[in-house]
């Protein structure tokens, strides 16, 4: 027999009346098809029909016809839609306000949390020293870039998440009729949940027809000497003093963004990455410009081929980076972004006969597990790390057991920014990607330094690229390093989605002056494919 749960009482606070719409979460790599298609092949089964979905909520029992562990982007919004389509869910998350160590995230997930609000908060931060600096070449006399005050941006950040946990419970899911309850689950069957209540500690199991487990991710850190003193995009945000010197490890999107924020705020920033060049899996024309942007215009230095071998904590309490070669990188904190693993500790998956692979979750294309009645999305999954594709994962999820709906997931051309400066907005396939796969490509490019930059004389250039495939035209790739890039590329992902052709950019009238007419205005390839093999323009 089941013990039900007592429903942790969520208040309506009037500040909080809607959430704000956020760019998205960290960011991306591997965003065009990547693992779906192997892992869809390897699970793929029937797909789930009317009938299916009417018996999803039909209760045979269960105390509940959907239970979510997890709290974060994508959970909760299977938790709500789930509940639209008439369904009976409760939501597990084991903390309702941010920053309790250990989990640093809470109701929200990482993107609200510790993710991509939060850091997105500190780009703005990180860009006005830029902004005054070129003040004096439009006529503005006397302007400094002031001290910025670490303590204040905090106090500032945590009031804006703790409302937006508040949203979270309760508007977005206490007014959809989800169940909230402050617990951590534990997978004790593959239709029952050990509930461990985060206030008491007690425990009760409960049962349900369909469970979804939506944990996320958590950063990694390697076993070197001295792991213990480096910090992760957990920490960063709750760190008391700003490091006047720092250590950033890692080349993807994670550790770049966070070294131009710190790089901005006035740290001295030293990025370490083990390869030649950073963000793989990114256009290789933009990881190029950015190298060339962060070497003229910014006061990081960038260490390449690099990577520590041992951190030693000094009498002081400064930290002292040891690499490979024997080299000494002296620095206040060392922040590790070298990837991050499926957080599936404690779940107990084994108890329901989950497969798992490494740390992650492999599904198919609706989500399902090996276990029937048992489903994953998000990060966890190992699909694409993103907030709005976990949120369609969990929409499609919920529309196809609740709604009476064939909606697999859709993991191709999905837009994404690097929060860099300047930015990377990207949408479909690179170059290499395209050649590879298309065999005749034609490239579009174009490197200029745009009119805000051109009056003040800065030495700062943006690039656009687009990727047609020659044979029907369609463009297939657009890739953009300019400022306002992730706002740009989100109107362009609409036209790429829908399948817009080269003539359709071509007859778009551009808006003058932008930089981003420059996408409806390059007419003449820079070079193309054949064959998978480039030939360049006779």
């Amino acid at each position: 027999m089941t013990m039900k749960l007592p429903v942790v009482r969520l208040l309506s606070l009037a500040t909080a009346a809607s959430a704000p719409r956020y760019a998205a979460a960290f960011s991306p790599v591997g965003l065009r098809t990547s693992r779906t298609a192997t892992v869809a092949t390897r699970l793929r089964s029937t797909v789930a029909s009317a009938s299916e979905s009417a018996a999803a909520v039909d209760g045979g029992g269960y105390d509940y016809d959907l239970l979510v562990i997890g709290g974060g982007s994508g959970g909760v919004r299977a938790s709500r839609i789930a509940s639209g389509h008439g369904a009976k869910v409760a939501l597990l998350e084991s903390r309702l306000f941010h920053g309790n160590k250990p989990e640093y995230s809470a109701i929200g997930g990482t993107c609200v949390n510790v993710g991509c609000v939060p850091k997105k908060l500190m780009v703005f931060a990180s860009r006005y020293p830029g902004e005054i600096r070129e003040m004096e070449g439009y006529g503005w006399k006397g302007a400094t870039e002031g001290t910025f005050d670490w303590k204040t941006f905090l106090e500032n950040k945590n009031q804006e998440i703790t409302r937006l946990n508040n949203v979270y419970q309760n508007f977005v899911l206490k007014n959809a009729g989800v169940e909230v309850i402050e617990a951590t689950g534990t997978l004790a069957g593959p239709n029952s949940v050990s509930v461990h209540t985060t206030a008491t500690g007690e425990t009760s199991l409960v049962t349900a027809r369909n469970i979804l487990i939506a944990v996320g991710g958590w950063p990694f850190k390697p076993d070197i000497p001295g792991i213990e003193h480096a910090i992760t995009s957990n920490e960063i945000f709750y760190l008391e003093e700003q490091p006047k010197r720092i250590v950033v490890v890692g080349g993807g999107f994670i550790a770049l963004e966070f070294a131009s924020i710190m790089d901005g705020l006035g740290s001295d920033v030293t990025l370490m990455y083990r390869g030649d060049l950073f963000l793989r899996g990114f256009d290789q024309d933009m990881r190029e410009h950015l190298k060339e942007e962060m070497e003229g215009n910014s006061g990081i230095d960038l260490k390449f081929n690099t990577d520590p071998k041992e951190i030693v904590k000094k009498d002081d309490g400064t930290l002292l980076v040891i690499d490979q070669e024997g080299n000494e990188v002296e620095c206040d904190a060392i922040m590790y972004a070298t990837g991050r693993k499926g957080k599936i500790e404690g779940l107990n998956l084994d108890a329901a006969g989950v497969h798992t692979e490494g740390s992650f979750i492999p599904v198919d294309e609706y989500s399902r597990t090996n276990v029937p009645g048992v489903y994953a999305v998000g990060d966890i999954t190992d699909r694409i790390a993103l907030t709005p594709v976990a949120l369609m994962e969990g929409h499609r999820l919920a529309d196809t057991l609740f709604g009476g709906m064939d909606r697999p997931v859709d993991h191709e051309y999905v837009a994404s920014t690097v929060f860099t400066t300047p930015e990377i907005g990207t949408v479909g396939y690179t170059e290499e990607e395209a050649a590879a796969k298309f065999g005749d490509v034609d490239v579009y490019k174009n490197r200029f330094r745009a009119m805000k930059h051109s009056f003040p004389k800065s030495e700062t250039y943006s690039l656009f690229k687009l990727i047609v495939e020659t044979k029907t035209q369609r463009v297939v790739g657009c890739h953009v390093a300019t400022d306002g890039a992730g706002e740009m590329v989100q109107g362009v992902a609409i036209a790429i989605k829908m399948g817009a052709t080269k003539d359709d950019f071509d007859n778009t009238i551009g808006i003058h002056p932008t930089s981003a007419e420059e996408l409806v205005t390059m007419r003449t390839p820079s070079y193309y494919y054949r064959g998978g093999e480039r030939a360049d323009l006779p």
